[in-house]
């Protein structure tokens, strides 16, 4: 049995939109790769008709994981979530105590995450870190250089 992942809608939203594609898109255009590889005479020796039968078997496995993890998704409902500490979907700026340097992170499931956008999983050691402190709290983060330490300033919603 999977891990039930949480999504926010919009996360929700994009994985639904990529299912929906390889299945409505991608694979009608496998299963015609395959009939055209196979126009072209011997399958025993006809290389594009292995790599067009191997790049579908790719994509059914990419379909049947994607569907895994929608039966497993859980859309996360921000009205009940707790503004006092770090949780999931929180905005939290932080400050570096070493360097002095401030930050803004969003806080979202692993699958979400995207540090150009400032949003960092939950299950990275950052996220880990951060989730239940509360403001004026410092987390120590053990990360591979040693310990980082960041005091959090502000916890919000978008």
């Amino acid at each position: 049995m999977s891990a039930i992942s949480y999504y926010t809608a919009d996360g929700l939203k994009k994985l639904r939109e990529e299912l929906d594609y390889l299945k409505s898109v991608m694979r009608p255009k496998a299963s015609q790769d395959i009939a055209e590889a196979r126009d072209k005479g011997d399958l025993s020796e006809n290389a594009e008709y292995d790599a067009a039968k191997e790049a579908q078997g790719m994509l059914e496995m990419r379909i049947a994981k994607l569907e895994e993890i929608h039966a497993n998704a859980r859309l996360i409902d921000e009205s009940n979530l707790d503004l006092s500490k770090v949780l999931v979907l929180s905005n939290v700026k932080i400050k570096n105590q070493t360097n002095g340097m401030e930050m803004k992170y969003t806080l979202v499931a692993e699958s979400e995450a995207d540090l150009k956008t400032g949003k960092i999983s939950v299950t990275s050691p950052i996220g880990k870190g951060l989730l239940g402190k509360k403001v004026g709290e410092v987390a120590e983060i053990t990360v591979p250089n040693g310990v980082l330490k960041f005091e959090i300033l502000e916890i919000s919603r978008e």
